[in-house]
C-alpha cells in the first residue's frame, strides 16, 4: 500500500517542516489539493506554494486538480514535475485528449472520479491513464466521513482494469483512517490519501505505518 499526505491538513505556519517530517515518516507521494473556488466551494492551493514543497520534497508531487478550465491548470504545474496530475472526469470535455498531452510532457496521468460519478464511464479511458482516483467524500473540504459505497466502486474498479488489462493504480481519497484501510486494501486500493488522520496525529510515522498496515 502506497500512501500520499494530503498537505491540506498541514500547519501552512511550517510548510516547510511539515513537508520534511513526512518526507522522513514513511510517505511515498505528497498529495496537493488543487481547488480553484468554482469546480469546488474552496479556494486552497496555487503554484507559489506547489513551487515551495516541490524544493523541499524528497517524494514526488501527486497533484490533484479539482478546478475548472482544466488544461490551464495542467499547464501551471507541470514545471514542477510531479508524478502525476489526476483531474475530474466530471469537469473535461476532451479527457483523452489531455491524457495524452499530460504523458508527452512526462508526468503520469490520472483520472478521478467523484463519489456519484459511476465506475462505467471510464470503460473507453482506463488503459490510457496510469491511475485512477476515487473520492470517498464529496470534495471541497477536508475532515469529512468516509462514504462507504466506495469499497464497491474500488471492487467494479478493479475489475475493470483486470478485464481491460489496464495498468493502472488505484487511489482513494476521504476520510480515510487506520481503520478502514484494511478494508480498502481488500478492495483492491493501491493508494491511500489521508489528511487529517495523518496531520492530527502525535507520530506521523506511526500513522502512516498504520495505513500501510505495517504492525
Amino acid at each position: 500500500m502506497y500512501v500520499a499526505p494530503s498537505i491540506l491538513s498541514a500547519d501552512f505556519g511550517r510548510l516547510n517542516e511539515e513537508i520534511a517530517a513526512i518526507c522522513d515518516s514513511g510517505a511515498d507521494l505528497i498529495h496537493v489539493d488543487v481547488m480553484d473556488g468554482h469546480f469546488v466551494p474552496n479556494l486552497t492551493i496555487g503554484p507559489l506554494v506547489v513551487e515551495a514543497v516541490a524544493k523541499v520534497a524528497t517524494k514526488p508531487l501527486d497533484i490533484h486538480l479539482m478546478v475548472e478550465n482544466i488544461p490551464f491548470f495542467v499547464d501551471l504545474f507541470l514545471k514542477f514535475n510531479p508524478k502525476f496530475i489526476t483531474f475530474h472526469i466530471e469537469e473535461e470535455k476532451h479527457p483523452l485528449r489531455l491524457i495524452q498531452y499530460i504523458r508527452d510532457k512526462g508526468i503520469s496521468p490520472g483520472i478521478v472520479l467523484n463519489p456519484h460519478t459511476p465506475v462505467s464511464t471510464l470503460e473507453h479511458i482506463i488503459t490510457e491513464v496510469d491511475m485512477v482516483l476515487l473520492m470517498s467524500v464529496n470534495p471541497g473540504f477536508g475532515g469529512q466521513k468516509f462514504m462507504p459505497v466506495v469499497y464497491e466502486k474500488i471492487r467494479a474498479l478493479r475489475e475493470l482494469i483486470e478485464r481491460k488489462n489496464a495498468k493502472c493504480l488505484i487511489e482513494v481519497d476521504g476520510g480515510v483512517n487506520g481503520l478502514n484501510a484494511p478494508e480498502l486494501d481488500e478492495a483492491g486500493a493501491d493508494v491511500l490519501v489521508a489528511g487529517n488522520y495523518i496531520f492530527s496525529s502525535s507520530s506521523y510515522e506511526e500513522a502512516i505505518r498504520a495505513l500501510k498496515m505495517q504492525f
